[in-house]
């Protein structure tokens, strides 16, 4: 309870980092592991994520793709209330080897608590706490742990959102003037409408948000609104 607030105003991936291993210790999980997942369309899909476990589990993950398979994170897809691994059915073979593979990096049993976005499924965020003692999850403490495992997962999820936004304004150069055309576009304005309450010429707007468009790397302006809103921009 003393380290869940400070997860909010730390800064850096690293610090992040160490407050959470402390947090799952603190839970009396052996082993945790925090999974960020943006959509940013059908074709598209990045994570990121936290691993307090076994360096060779994240290794894994990623080498067999488990991300294509993981019905933890497929849980949390579409669904808010944490559940226990045992309470949870594989749905296809992949899945129960996922499973398998994760019980031997100490993810047995396991409490899956989801992070739900107000972007909805768009940005999916779920903590997965594991014990290598099967009576962790069953005794009088789960109610409290389950608790906490869920304002985890939110302060995480808020987390990771926040950096990613921090990243995008920064790495695209992004100013105040970017993000008022951006809001124009979302009420739904045109040109020549952004162009009146701006002073502007209809043409010179569509030239701005060109040059918006080339900064956040969509095809056009429906496109840009769409990442904003994703990265918590709008």
């Amino acid at each position: 309870m003393q380290l869940l607030p400070l997860i909010a105003d730390v800064r850096s991936s690293g610090e992040v980092l160490l407050l959470f291993h402390e947090v799952v210790v603190g839970l009396g999980a052996d082993a945790g592991v925090f999974l960020s997942c943006l959509r940013d369309d059908a074709t598209q899909t990045s994570f990121r994520s936290m691993w307090a476990c076994d360096p060779s589990w994240a290794a894994a993950y990623a080498a067999h793709r488990w991300f294509e398979h993981d019905p933890w994170l497929r849980y949390a897809s579409s669904n808010a209330e944490p559940i226990r691994s045992s309470d949870l059915a594989c749905s296809s073979n992949q899945e129960i080897d996922f499973t398998n593979a994760a019980a031997q990096h100490g993810f047995t049993p396991t409490l899956i608590a989801p992070a739900p976005s107000p972007v909805g499924l768009s940005r999916v965020g779920v903590l997965c706490l594991g014990s290598v003692d099967p009576s962790h999850l069953d005794g009088e403490s789960y109610p409290k742990v389950r608790v906490l495992a869920r304002a985890l997962a939110m302060e995480l999820h808020h987390w990771i959102a926040r950096s990613m936004r921090e990243e995008l304004l920064q790495g695209g150069h992004l100013t105040e003037a970017d993000l008022s055309l951006l809001r124009h576009e979302a009420a739904g304005h045109s040109s020549k409408v952004i162009g009146a309450a701006m002073n502007l010429e209809a043409k010179t707007i569509d030239c701005r948000f060109q040059r918006l468009n080339a900064k956040l790397g969509a095809p056009d302006r429906r496109s840009a609104v769409r990442i904003a809103r994703l990265y918590g921009l709008l």
